[in-house]
């Protein structure tokens, strides 16, 4: 359980869900790092659940003032970063009938905007030869309702995951893309009133090829697999993480 092993690992939206999910995983096997979030108390039960190797750092990865400020702190705590994972995401659902600029700002800034920057703002600090990935989404792939601008903002994020290997070849910094479906996150929570969110569960589980929704230690053993040193052979690559909906599903 070492694949890890005294690597410095950065995770935006480290906090719960996916992020949370993927920094367990790089925990168990010998990472230390940051988890970074909006929300305190979300951030501080998430600290204390991964123990005295993670630290949590309070930041707006929207705000490229926040994001130079992160990189000092987690530089001065451990030193130079391995591995980055730019999981955090989110923003308003909706059709092109109905999003107003402001939701498409909202939605573009913390889906597009920061996974650019929060890359650009962690190079200095960043290790020869470290990983980053990118969080997508199988929105970016299928069409579904209300998930228009969300999805093409995850598209341009797979993008990325090849523009990024491209420009940092001379420093051998790869960046790869992990791709999931419907994951059991606090996402539902948000766009899905509590006495449904079973039943909505049960209806995605019942769509998917694979049977069951994905949980975020699905993700996280993913990561792992592209943060680890088994992975330098892979840059610019998608691994699609969402039980079969894209190229199975009817």
């Amino acid at each position: 359980m070492d694949k890890l092993k005294n690597k410095v690992a950065v995770i935006t939206g480290g906090n719960s869900g996916i992020g949370f999910g993927i920094a367990q995983e790089f925990k168990n096997e010998g990472a230390k790092g940051v988890i970074v979030g909006r929300n305190p108390e979300t951030l501080a039960g998430a600290a204390a659940r991964l123990g005295a190797e993670f630290i949590a750092i309070n930041a707006d990865v929207t705000s490229t003032t926040g994001l130079d400020s992160m990189f000092k702190e987690t530089a001065a705590k451990f030193g130079k970063i391995d591995v980055i994972v730019a999981n955090a995401g989110g923003g308003t659902i909706g059709t092109v009938a109905d999003i107003s600029e402001a939701d498409y700002d909202k939605t573009m800034d913390l889906n597009l905007k920061s996974v650019y920057f929060t890359v650009q703002k962690a190079l200095p600090y960043m290790n020869d030869g470290g990983s980053i990935i990118l969080i997508g989404s199988n929105a970016a792939h299928r069409a579904y309702t209300s998930f228009g601008l969300y999805g093409a903002a995850k598209a341009a994020v797979i993008y990325l995951a090849k523009a990024f290997s491209n420009d940092l070849l001379d420093r051998k910094i790869r960046a790869n893309v992990i791709t999931p479906g419907t994951t059991d996150t606090p996402a539902f929570d948000k766009f899905v009133p509590a006495e449904q969110i079973e039943a909505v569960k049960k209806h995605y589980a019942g769509v998917m090829p694979i049977g069951r929704i994905g949980q975020p230690s699905d993700i996280g053993k993913i990561a792992v697999f592209l943060a680890s040193d088994d992975a330098s052979f892979m840059l610019g690559a998608e691994l699609l993480a969402d039980g079969g909906m894209t190229y199975l599903a009817k």
